[in-house]
This record gives C-alpha cells, structure tokens and sequence, in this order.
C-alpha cells in the first residue's frame, strides 16, 4: 500500500496522531551535527504539552547542549554511542535509556559507521513543592523486569522511571505476546506519546481504528479512548511516555 500514490496511515486529527515514517520530514535542530533529526510531535501540533524527537545520529554525529527548564528522557532505539554527563562518559546500546533533569548538560556521540538512533521525550518540568528535582539516570531495559498487567502474564509492562512525586513524567515499555489486549479501552486525565518498537496490531484511538507496526509514533491528548491488540506471529511492544503525579489544576 505504500506504494500506492499518495497514499499514507498517517493521520492527524484533535485528540490524536498516527505519524508513520514514510511521511517522516528532517529538521534542523541547534546542537545535533552530523544528524537527521525529526520532529514527531511538539505543541505546534495545537494540543500536545511535550515534545517526541527521532533523531539519527550519523557516523560522527554528535548532540550536545543543556536541558534547561525542560527534561529529557533519551532512548536507544538502534545502534551504539557514547554520553558524556558532568565529566564521565556512559556507553549507550540499544535498549539504553537516559532521564536527564532540568539545567543539565549533554553530549551525545556516535563513533560508529552504523547509525544510531534515538527517541527522545522532552517536556518542561513542573516543580513540587517541597519536593527536590529528580537525579540523573542512566540505565538499560534489560535491568527492568517486566511485569503482568493487572495480572495478564501475556502483557507486560517495565517501569523505567521511579514511582516517586518528584518525576511529573514516566516512561514504560509495553510488550504484549500475539493476540494480548488491553484489557479494557483506557478514557484517563494522561496524555502520551508512543513508539512502536517491534511487532503489530491495532490501536483504537477515540473512535477510530488504526493498524500499526514498528516505527509508528502516535499522540494521545488527555481523556482519549485508548486500546491496543497485538496481531501477527510475533510479539508486540511500544515505549510511551505520560504525565503524572501533579495537580490537575
């Protein structure tokens, strides 16, 4: 179908977004040389309250800068680097993922011929009383066990950000076996931002009904009903991100 003339499963509609990388445009974002970088979703979509990049770093690409009032959450979706935080250097492989704070700086490096490619949240933080700004985190999706979904051994969920008031964002990895669901069409005060990593199924957003597969990013405003079925012969997983943990009003 992709080879059909003018044809895409890209959508874009109030309450959602289906972004499909065939419709995927570069830009050109301060600090990131040597790379091809894309604005998936960001408040110029007139709804989202964050940021979701994809950006590919080249053989000698670099990014660097600092977060400033907003925080990052950075994930190796393909490839390998290297990221330099306060004078020490963490190696980053597939699967590594990285929560920097506000007024943090940042190098990110790849020494590689191959490409790396990174998903990267960013979204501005909003302070809790009382409450210290979270620390840095470097860690990996394998260190995370995933576990069942109100009791579903077929869907499991990894929690790659503390449980604590201090994060006003988390960030999970969502793997269903083929077949799995949702248990129920979710209607919450959240809103997200998604990619899909592997597999395929269907995404019911409001009141529509979207097949989708690896590389698909796709947005949720706040109280969008939301449902996913994994389909094929192999697993399905998304990475999403959602804002919690601070007053809705």
């Amino acid at each position: 179908m992709s080879d059909l003339f003018g044809f895409t499963r890209t959508v874009v509609k109030p309450r959602y977004a289906l972004i499909t990388p065939d419709g995927f445009v570069n830009s050109h974002l301060p600090g990131w040389k040597n790379a091809v970088c894309v604005v998936n979703i960001s408040p110029a979509m007139t709804g989202p309250r964050f940021t979701q990049l994809h950006i590919s770093l080249e053989k000698d690409g670099v990014g660097e800068g600092n977060t400033g009032v907003n925080q990052y959450v950075i994930y190796v979706i393909e490839g390998a680097g290297t990221i330099d935080l306060a004078e020490k250097r963490h190696r980053l492989e597939r699967g590594s993922y990285i929560y920097l704070p506000p007024g943090k700086d940042m190098v990110i490096k790849n020494g590689h011929a191959a490409a790396m490619k990174l998903l990267i949240f960013q979204k501005r933080y909003v302070v809790l009383k009382g409450v210290p700004a979270p620390a840095t985190i470097v860690g990996h999706e394998r260190d995370v066990k995933g576990q069942p979904f109100l009791g579903n051994e077929d869907a499991r969920l990894q929690v790659l950000l503390p449980d604590h008031q201090s994060f006003d964002m988390a960030v999970n990895i969502f793997t269903y076996q083929p077949g799995a669901t949702l248990p129920f069409v979710e209607t919450h005060i959240m809103e997200h931002g998604l990619l899909m990593l592997k597999g395929q199924g269907v995404y019911r957003l409001d009141e529509d009904y979207h097949p989708v597969k690896a590389g698909d990013m796709i947005w949720m405003a706040a109280y969008c009903p939301q449902w996913f079925v994994a389909m094929g012969k192999t697993p399905a997983s998304y990475i999403y991100y959602k804002d919690v943990n601070r007053d809705p009003m």
